[in-house]
């Protein structure tokens, strides 16, 4: 395994759960890291944690559904450290509901910063890839969209959707410049049932996270397991779920 400590590592949703662990694990291990989220105060808190502990760590407010605001992530990234080997993209909301209840504006939500919030990270990280030739697109999908569960179907659809363009990037980067690697977690111990606006549902979800849900910081190993392969090596797809998950 390479060290990561010559890695610049850009991760989106990194205010909390899964991409402040990232954030967090991957500094520890050396690499500088930008914190992007929406959340400007909670970035800034965890980027100054991470540079008290002696690592690196800068942050850009972003929000994925734009695309001018991955430009500038991208760019703010290469004017800190003067390249990017990795965009994380990680933010995902998941307002899920049956689809008898015709929540169009929820399905058009997961639309936009599931999928067009990916596609807006390849956009604007895609032409620095291969510029500097080197880079790695590293997705958090889910496996929701390996087994559909009911009220899941949009949300496994945008995240199946990812998954499909990473493995078309994937067969267009035979040329060794850009890896791509699509992680899915199963349940964990985040707030992503905060987006769900169907109180049974979100309790139901908080439970099911509460009785088996894993750290954010397994899914952390597994972004870093698959960052620090050497450069002709790439984890196309790793699935992190708990044990006893079905």
């Amino acid at each position: 395994m390479l060290s990561l400590h010559d890695k610049i590592v850009a991760i989106t949703g990194a205010s909390g759960g899964i991409g402040e662990a990232t954030a967090r694990l991957l500094a520890q291990r050396g690499a500088a890291v930008v914190l992007a989220a929406r959340r400007s105060e909670r970035i800034d808190a965890i980027a100054q944690d991470i540079r008290q502990e002696g690592g690196r760590a800068v942050t850009c407010v972003v929000d994925v559904t734009r695309a001018g605001d991955l430009q500038r992530l991208v760019s703010t990234t290469i004017d800190q450290y003067g390249r990017i080997d990795v965009l994380v993209n990680n933010a995902g909301i998941a307002p899920i509901s049956p689809l008898a209840e015709l929540d169009t504006e929820g399905w058009s939500a997961m639309i936009d910063v599931n999928l067009r919030g990916m596609l807006n990270g390849v956009a604007a990280a895609l032409p620095v890839f291969r510029e500097q030739g080197s880079g790695h697109l590293v997705s958090i999908v889910s496996v929701a969209g390996l087994s559909v569960s009911p009220s899941m179907a949009v949300y496994a659809a945008t995240k199946n959707a990812v998954r499909t363009v990473h493995e078309g990037l994937r067969t267009e980067s035979t040329d060794g410049v850009v890896r791509t690697t699509a992680i899915s977690p199963g349940y964990v111990r985040t707030d992503l049932a905060d987006s769900m606006a169907d109180p049974h549902i979100r309790e139901q979800t908080r439970k099911n996270m509460d009785a088996m849900g894993i750290p954010p910081a397994a899914v952390a190993r597994a972004v870093a397991f698959a960052i620090e392969q050497p450069d002709d090596v790439e984890i196309g797809e790793i699935n992190v779920r708990p044990t006893v998950q079905a």
